[in-house]
Parts: structure tokens; sequence; C-alpha cells
């Protein structure tokens, strides 16, 4: 058994079982299904997120291996790419417990707990209005100067998020960043619990990630300059370089995109 609590919690729960602790906690649920349960609770007056995870089972386990997929098998995944993140710089959740307890992988009963990140938006939802009015040039400049240094940075340095949508990016000050008050948007990115962190990263996973990106603005109301400018900006690079040197990642990263994106018009 693992548990790694800080110190409101550790404080609070001790003498107790904190595994008990956890299943017992009330707040809104967010997500409920076979295996795990999210949700946000409030303790001495602060707002946190805890992923209680109860296993996959062993048919989900072989489903997975079987389609050469790596399983999910709780929550100590998203622990350490919160840890691995933070390394780097990237802003993301912080982790505010941990515990982990059952040496069979089907039904192992972990938990995570990570503050609550409050004054955000999901991207998703602040680019939204763009497909009906377009926002001034250097907002849209900024998000894709950040969103592709985030990218390369997590990329470079062998780790693939496998969610990589605008939804679970969270921007913080939103109002103050559209105003102009804010020249460097803040950008959170959330919901690790599938990263996938390798020495050596396939090529496969990084095209998954970023035509993920580009599936998700697809409908935001961005073009294809935007687009030309997120390659420009991600690859580093001049952006004939970009298209001359890597232009088979980039076909592929379209390709993939447009898929999903049928995929979701079907």
């Amino acid at each position: 058994m693992i548990v790694n609590l800080r110190e409101e919690f550790a404080k609070a729960w001790e003498g107790s079982d904190p595994f008990e602790r956890v299943d017992a906690l009330e707040g809104v649920v967010y997500r409920n299904v076979k295996g795990r349960r999210t949700l946000q609770f409030s303790h001495q007056g602060r707002n946190y997120f805890a992923k209680i995870h109860r296993g996959v089972g062993w048919a989900e386990i072989i489903k997975n291996l079987l389609t050469l997929k790596m399983p999910i098998l709780g929550a100590e995944n998203e622990w350490c790419a919160i840890a691995r993140l933070q390394e780097l710089g990237v802003a993301t959740m912080t982790a505010a417990g941990y515990g982990r307890r059952g040496m069979n992988p089907a039904t192992r009963h972990s938990f995570i707990i990570t503050e609550a990140l409050e004054n955000t938006v999901s991207l998703e939802d602040y680019c939204a209005p763009w497909a009906h009015k377009s926002p001034p040039f250097i907002i849209k400049l900024r998000l894709l100067r950040e969103l592709a240094s985030i990218s390369r940075t997590l990329h470079g340095n062998g780790i693939c998020h496998r969610d990589y949508y605008l939804c679970h990016f969270l921007l913080h000050d939103a109002e103050k960043f559209s105003a102009g008050e804010i020249s460097q948007p803040r950008l959170s990115l959330i919901d690790l619990h599938r990263a996938l962190i390798r020495r050596n990263l396939a090529q496969r996973w990084i095209i998954k990630d970023v035509a993920g990106l580009y599936f998700s603005a697809l409908h935001v109301g961005l073009n294809r300059h935007d687009f030309l400018r997120f390659v420009k900006l991600y690859s580093g690079k001049s952006l004939r370089a970009a298209l001359q040197e890597d232009g088979k990642f980039w076909q592929q990263v379209h390709n993939k995109a447009m898929q999903l994106d049928r995929k979701l018009t079907l």
C-alpha cells in the first residue's frame, strides 16, 4: 500500500483509512463510469477534485493488450504525469494526495486528489464564439504561441497526452487576457490519466496529439493561416523549411484530424 497525503488531509484523516475517507467524499460528480469516479469536493474551505479508481477488470486489460494499447490501471499514471509536467515547467494541476493498494492490477484501488483550478475557462468554451465573431488577431496569436510552446515541450520530452483537445486546456483570468491586461496567457493542461511518458516517443503518438488539437480547433473560427502559424511556431523553423523538411508529418496530422472530424459528423 502507498499513501501520500498533503498536510491538510494527513492531519484531518489521521488514524482513519484514507481509502475509506476518499470513497465517502461527497460533492459534484463529473464522471461515474465502471471503475472510475471523478468529483469536486470542498475541504477546509478549499475546492479539490478526486479521481477514484476501483480497477478496470481483466476483460478490459486483455482487450487493451490485444489492441496493443497500454491499459490504465489506476491513479498512478496521472500522479507521475503531474510531477513530470511540473519538472518541465508546464502548468497543470497540483496534487494534494495519492493512494494505491492491492496487488491485483484488475481490482487495484487507487485515488488522486488535486487542487481545483479556480477562475479558469476551457479553451473549447473560450474559443467557441470565434466561429461567429473572430477575435482580435493578437489574441489568437498569443494563444497559438502558448499552445505550440506547450506541445513542443511535451513531445520533445517524450510525453503524449492522448486526449489532446482544447477542452483540456484551462485559461486563467480569461477576462483580463481578453481585455489586454495580461499579455502572456496562462494555460493549465488537465486530465492526464492517460498520458504516455517514454524515453523515445514514437512519432505516431505525436501525430495523435497534434491531430487531436487540430481537430478540436476546426470549428472555432480558425483558418488555414492559423494552422500554418502553428506549424511554424511548433517546429521552430521557417514555414518553408517546416513544410519541406517535415511535410509528411504535417500531412499525416492533417489526415488524422480530418478522419476524426468525419467520425464526429457521421
